[in-house]
Parts: C-alpha cells; structure tokens; sequence
C-alpha cells in the first residue's frame, strides 16, 4: 500500500497522500473547485471566478490565432480581467481588422514584439554576470515599448545608473521601483513530510511527464531522488540553473506518475490536460509542498530576474502569487492547463511576494518529453 501511495505523490503531496490521491481519482475535477479556492485572492465569488477561469482559458486559446492575423505588426498580447477580453497590442494598422474580427480587442504599441524582443536580449546581452544587486531584473514592455529595469525601493545608487546607462545602449530603457526584497530561490533544508529530496535540499515536483516529472533546476543534483517516504524515486536526467531553471527526473523503483496538481484540500485536485500558455493578465494557481494552494495573476512574460552572485535567469514568468523556501519546481497551472514550474522570489506568504516561473513548453522542448494529461 505504501508503493501505491508514493506511486501516485509524482505530482507533489506530503501529510496524508491517501486522501489526496482519493480526491483527485473519485471526485470530479471542475475548473468550480479551483474557482472557490481563488476566491479570498481576487474576492469574487465562486460564480465570478468561473466565468473568468473560462474567459481566460478561451484567451489563451484565442492569442495563437490573433497572433498569426496580426503578423509582422504583433506588439504582445494581455488580458483585461475587467472587461473579460484579450487585448493584442499593433505596431501598425494594415492588419488591425483582421485581428479584431478574431474576437480580441486592439490597441496601438510603439514596437512590434519581434523588434521589442531582441532589445531585450541585446539588454542581457549587455548586462553581463555583474549586476548590481539592488537590481531585481528586467522585462521587455509592450506598452511602453521600452524594456523595463526592476530596481529595488530605495536602493538606487551610482552603480544602478551605471548598469542602466549601459544596457540603454540597446534602445529604449525604462527603470521602475519594486519591492526592497531581492529574488531568491525556493528550495529548503530537510524537514519531515516533504515530497522531495535531493541531497539535503526540498523541493516540489511540477508537472508529471510520460517517465518522470519535471521540476526547478536549481533543484538539480546527480545521484538518487528520494520521494515523500524517504524511498528512492528515481534520477535527475537532465537540469539547468542559471540561465534556464529547469529540470527532469525519471522516475523508477515502483513509482508511477499521474496527471494531477494537488489541492491541498483546499480546492480539488486538478486534472492536466494540456499546456496553452495563459496571457499576461490572466489568473493563476501555485501548488507547492511548504505553502500549499496559492493564486494570483500572470504580471510579466519573458523576464530577467536576477538572484545574486551572477545568477541570471532568463525567460522567466513573473506572477503576483506568494511562495516560501521548499516551494520550488511546484506547480503554476491555469484552469486544467500546465503553466510551468516554481522558480524564486520575494516576500512570503503572510506579508506577501511576487514568484517567478520557468513556462513547462520550454522545458518539455528542451528535453523532448511529452507531458502526461488526462
């Protein structure tokens, strides 16, 4: 019995798995659980939150084909939680007709998101390795068409203008103040009734794979993973930190994997069923092992964060969802489809934070795997 219930903790449980697995597999799993968990967070009711939980599963279902109508003149994309729609920003107007008669609303940009893009890597590119700390990252922005340099409440100094001055040499920079906590990692020391361990540290696993799950990089580590029970589960086969934050784990000695997030009791459990990446705007959920079911909104795509000591990650996902040590390589999922995995952050969920995601479509790419949906 043992083996049958570790087999099933692929997803990420600790305390009583039993009764976790027994909710996700008898009961129905409904976008409505997910919406009355996330009610305290947006404070709708549970009515509310379904009708915007399915307004942004059509979004996101919606932006791959707006994107094509709008082509060259695309300027990014994000949704409008207020009036339930999404909204694609033009560099142009030849094509905005063709856009809104794909049923999304538009507005003009300063930049297409290609020109806007390789700023932003030109940007990494300048910065480097030394970052000044009191530098939390930065992202490119549609809406201003410049990219946006995070730096932290009260720390602004000659060494910040400096860093600014030089990546302004890619184009348009625009610096913006941010909480005064610096991004860290989410792993965590040992403690008893964690998912996962690796070496000394905890973790939370992400999302369920055809022979394994994937999770954080920073996570990653050679030699035998041990399960919630302390049992082997299986191997690191693959990770990457910094730069990317991802990683893969194979699992073996009787475990199995399963296409579940944990609720946590306090929503269901959540059936995977694919991976439409969710726009900017857009609510969404977390579930880790040391802070549980948490929720919040997609803030950012493609940012830089910058954790410390040279260690840049790239590409990530900034969301205004709290998270704490242990948190990392859990779940962000939208409805019934897989965003990506925990990376960092700042602050804690009694005062409040931001977390940062590394998207699971570059991770299942990176490594070729096939994500495990119901």
């Amino acid at each position: 019995m043992k083996v049958l219930l570790a087999a099933v903790l692929v997803v990420s449980a600790v305390g009583i798995p039993g009764q976790a697995v027994a909710a996700g597999i008898d009961q129905p799993l409904t976008v409505s659980g997910q919406a009355a968990a996330m009610q305290k967070d947006f404070g709708l009711t549970e009515q509310q939150m379904n009708a915007r939980l399915k307004s942004e599963t059509d979004a996101a279902k919606l932006l791959p084909v707006a994107q094509k109508a709008a082509g060259p003149e695309y300027g990014g994309a994000w949704y409008d939680a207020a009036r339930q729609k999404l909204v694609v920003g033009l560099a142009g107007s030849s094509r905005a007709n063709a856009v809104r008669a794909t049923g999304v609303e538009t507005v003009a940009v300063p930049k297409a998101a290609a020109v806007l893009d390789k700023q932003k890597n030109a940007v990494d590119k300048l910065a480097g390795k030394s970052v000044p700390a009191a530098v939390s990252g930065w992202a490119a922005d549609a809406k201003t068409g410049s990219v946006v340099v995070n730096v932290q409440a009260g720390k602004r100094s000659p060494a910040v203008d400096a860093f600014v001055a030089k990546v302004a040499k890619a184009g348009a920079v625009t610096v913006r103040e941010v909480a005064a906590q610096a991004p860290q990692t989410f792993a965590a020391g040992t403690v008893g009734g964690d998912p996962y361990y690796v070496s000394n540290i905890r973790c939370s696993i992400g999302f369920s794979v055809h022979g394994g799950y994937v999770t954080a990089g920073h996570c990653g580590r050679g030699g035998v993973v041990r399960g919630w029970d302390g049992s082997n589960q299986g191997e690191f086969r693959g990770w990457s930190f910094p730069g990317n934050d991802y990683a893969w784990v194979q699992t073996g000695y009787g475990w199995w994997t399963v296409p579940v997030v944990l609720g946590w009791g306090q929503t269901s459990d959540s059936l995977v069923r694919g991976s439409w990446e969710a726009p900017v705007g857009s609510s969404i959920c977390r579930s880790g092992s040391t802070t549980h079911w948490r929720c919040g909104a997609v803030l950012a795509k493609n940012e830089t964060v910058n954790y410390g000591n040279g260690q840049l990650f790239y590409g990530a996902t900034k969301t205004s969802v709290c998270a704490e040590g242990g948190d990392s390589g859990g779940s962000f999922i939208t409805g019934d489809q897989a965003q990506g995995v925990t990376s960092g952050g700042w602050g804690n969920c009694s005062s409040g934070g931001e977390t940062w995601f590394q998207p699971v479509n570059e991770i299942l790419q990176a490594y070729g795997l096939t994500l495990h949906t119901a």
